[in-house]
C-alpha cells in the first residue's frame, strides 16, 4: 500500500450558467443520511438534487473526515451533476421548494428517489439503497480501464461507485510524436519510480500509472490519428507516437497491457495487428447514463454491418460487430469496459468490467489484471452475466479432439441476473446472433434468466453471450460476456469476406489519408496491417 502525496486538493469542474445552481448562502437546511436498508448503515454513495425549476445542487459531506466530491459535466443537452460522498452524512442549503433527491451506488444497489418539500425549518433525509446482488462474495470484481478522474478525488469516487479496481490515466498525450505529459487537470500529481498499488481499503485499489495516447495533431495541425491505453506500466514512456511499435514493444517489456480506444478511431483497426492489441472496450466512453450525444461520429459502419452510429443502440452494435469481426480474423482481444469519467458526462464505472477471482480471498488486484487480461469476464451497463462451455468459464480455450473421440456437441449455459427483467437473451457463435428463448424466474431483483443451448462442433469457433433489459424512457441497458474458444486442429475459424474487406478499407483509406502527413515509418506500419487484413481474404467465406 503506498501513499499518494502532492496531489490536487479538488479537481475543479465547469458548472453551466442557469443549469447548476450555486451553493445557497441563505435557506433551509437539509440533512441527510444515505444507508443500507437491510443494516441501516451509512453508505458512500452518489447523490442527485435536482430542485423545482430543474436545476441541479450539490451537497456537502457533514461529517468532520467526510469527503465530497462534486462532478459537473455537460455536453449539447447531455448533463451530468453530481456528488460523490463518502459514508458520513451529508447537508445541503436550500430555498424552498419540492427537491428530487436520488441516491445510487455502482451497479449492485438498487437506486433510490425521495420527494423532499423544503420550507423554513430543518429537515432530515434518509435514503435507503438495497442490495439486489452481492459480486463480490461470489468472487467477480468490477473495474472501469478508462479514468481521466484525479488521483485526489478518486478514493472518495470509487468508494462511492463501489468500482473495485481503477485505472487512471496519469500521463496523456494528444500531440504526435511527443512523450505523453501529466493531464493538465492533475498538475500536481506525484508518482513513485516503481508505483504500487493504493489500497482505498481491502475491497477496492487504484494502480496511479497509466497512459493514454490520443493523437489529435501532426506537426502542431489537426489530424486525427485516434487513441490506445497502456495500462498498469511501470516507468513512464519517453517517446511518442507514430510509429506505434516500439510503444507497444516497450509495453510488454513491462508487462503492460495495451488497450484500444473506441474502435471508429481513423488508426484503431490498423494499431490491432500491429501493437497485438489485449482489450477491446465492448462499452465504451460513448455510452453514458445521461443522453447519448456523439451521433455520426468518427469511421462509419460497414454497410454488412445494417447498423447507424447515429442511435445509442446502434453505436452499441456498431462496436460489437466490429469486435466480432476482429475475433473471426483471430484477433482474440479481450473484453473491457472503460467511460472516460473526468472527461464526459458520465459515472465512474457507469459501463464496467467483471473479473473472475478466487471468492475464498480478498482482492488482488495484480490477480484480477491477469484475469481481465485472460478475458475470465464480462462487461455490464445493468445486467449481471454468468455463461460457461461444457464448466469452461469465458475466455478459455478448449481443444476439441477431432477425430470424434470428444463431444460431438457441447453445452453452453448462461444465468443472466438483473434488476428488471431482461428483454432478451443472445448467444453469439462466430458472430452469428442467436435468440434464445429463456425461463425468467422472480417478482423482483434480481430477475434471472437460464439459457442452454446444445452447440455442434464441426469447426473451430468462439462463443459468447449477451442480455439486455429496458428502462421505462425505452432506453437499453446490456451485459456481454468474454468469448470462449473452441479449436477443432486444421479447421479454424474463417473470417466472412465482406468483415476483410471492411477491415482492409478502414486501414486503405488511412493510408491515403494520411500518406502526406506522417513520416514513412507510420505508413509502412499501416501497410503492414492492410497486409495482415489481405491475407486472410484467400480464406475468407
Amino acid at each position: 500500500m503506498i501513499r499518494l502525496s502532492c496531489l490536487l486538493a479538488f479537481f475543479v469542474l465547469s458548472t453551466i450558467k442557469g443549469l447548476c445552481a450555486e451553493d445557497a448562502d441563505e435557506g433551509t437546511l437539509v440533512v441527510g443520511r444515505i444507508v443500507d436498508a437491510e443494516t441501516g448503515q451509512v453508505l458512500p454513495a452518489r447523490l442527485y438534487i435536482v430542485g423545482p425549476d430543474g436545476k441541479s445542487h450539490f451537497a456537502r459531506s457533514a461529517g468532520p473526515k467526510g469527503s465530497a466530491v462534486r462532478y459537473d459535466k455537460q455536453r449539447g443537452t447531455s448533463f451530468e451533476r453530481h456528488t460523490t460522498l463518502s459514508a458520513h452524512p451529508f447537508n445541503a442549503t436550500l430555498e424552498p421548494g419540492r427537491y428530487r433527491f436520488t441516491a445510487v451506488r455502482g451497479k449492485e444497489f438498487l437506486e433510490t428517489s425521495q420527494d423532499v418539500f423544503v420550507a423554513d425549518k430543518q429537515v432530515d433525509v434518509t435514503l435507503k439503497l438495497k442490495r439486489w446482488i452481492d459480486m463480490a462474495a461470489r468472487g467477480w470484481y468490477s473495474g472501469d480501464t478508462h479514468v481521466h478522474r484525479t488521483l485526489a478525488d478518486l478514493p472518495n469516487v470509487v468508494l462511492a461507485e463501489d468500482l473495485n479496481v481503477a485505472f487512471p490515466l496519469t500521463q496523456w498525450e494528444t500531440h504526435a510524436y511527443n512523450a505523453p505529459r501529466i493531464p493538465k487537470a492533475d498538475p500536481k500529481s506525484t508518482i513513485p519510480d516503481e508505483p504500487k498499488w493504493h489500497f482505498v481499503d481491502k475491497a477496492h485499489a487504484i494502480h496511479p500509472r497509466n497512459t493514454e495516447y490520443e493523437i489529435f495533431t501532426v506537426d502542431r495541425k489537426s489530424h486525427h490519428l485516434g487513441a490506445f491505453f497502456v495500462i498498469r506500466h511501470k516507468k513512464p514512456f519517453k517517446t511518442g507516437v507514430p510509429p506505434v511499435s516500439e510503444i507497444a514493444r516497450e509495453a510488454r517489456r513491462q508487462g503492460a497491457l495495451l488497450e484500444l480506444d473506441k474502435h471508429n478511431w481513423p488508426w484503431s483497426m490498423a494499431i490491432v495487428p500491429i501493437m497485438n492489441i489485449d482489450l477491446y472496450e465492448l462499452t465504451n466512453n460513448h455510452i453514458w447514463r445521461t443522453d447519448y450525444y456523439f451521433k455520426g461520429w468518427g469511421e462509419q459502419p460497414g454497410k454488412y454491418m445494417g447498423v447507424t452510429s447515429d442511435t445509442e443502440n446502434g453505436w452499441t452494435r456498431f462496436g460489437f460487430k466490429n469486435y466480432y469481426a476482429l475475433l473471426n480474423c483471430g484477433f482474440r482481444l479481450r473484453p473491457t469496459a472503460g467511460t472516460a469519467s473526468g472527461v464526459h458526462p458520465v459515472p465512474l464505472g457507469f459501463g464496467r468490467v467483471y473479473v473472475e477471482l478466487d471468492s475464498k480471498k480478498p482482492l488482488d488486484p495484480d490477480e484480477w489484471t491477469k484475469r481481465l487480461n485472460e478475458g475470465r469476464s464480462f462487461v455490464t451497463t445493468g445486467p449481471m452475466l454468468f455463461a460457461n462451455v461444457e464448466g469452461y468459464a469465458p475466455g478459455a480455450t478448449i481443444k476439441f479432439d477431432p477425430t470424434g473421440k470428444g463431444k460431438a456437441e457441447l453445452s453452453y449455459i448462461v444465468r443472466c441476473e438483473s434488476p428488471l427483467k431482461t428483454s432478451k437473451v443472445e448467444i453469439i457463435v462466430n458472430g452469428q446472433v442467436i435468440d434464445v428463448p429463456g425461463e425468467v424466474r422472480g417478482d423482483e431483483a434480481p430477475f434471472v434468466t437460464y439459457v442452454r443451448r446444445g452447440i455442434p462442433v464441426m469447426e473451430s469457433f468462439w462463443i459468447a453471450s449477451r442480455a439486455w433489459y429496458t428502462l421505462p424512457n425505452g432506453r437499453k441497458r446490456f451485459a456481454h460476456s468474454s468469448p470462449t474458444h473452441v479449436d477443432v486442429e486444421s479447421k479454424p475459424v474463417r473470417p466472412k469476406k465482406d468483415e476483410v474487406e471492411y477491415l482492409m478499407k478502414r486501414v486503405s483509406d488511412q493510408i491515403a489519408r494520411s500518406q502526406d502527413h506522417l513520416p514513412k515509418a507510420a505508413i509502412d506500419e499501416y501497410r503492414q496491417a492492410l497486409a495482415a487484413y489481405r491475407k486472410l481474404l484467400g480464406s475468407a467465406k
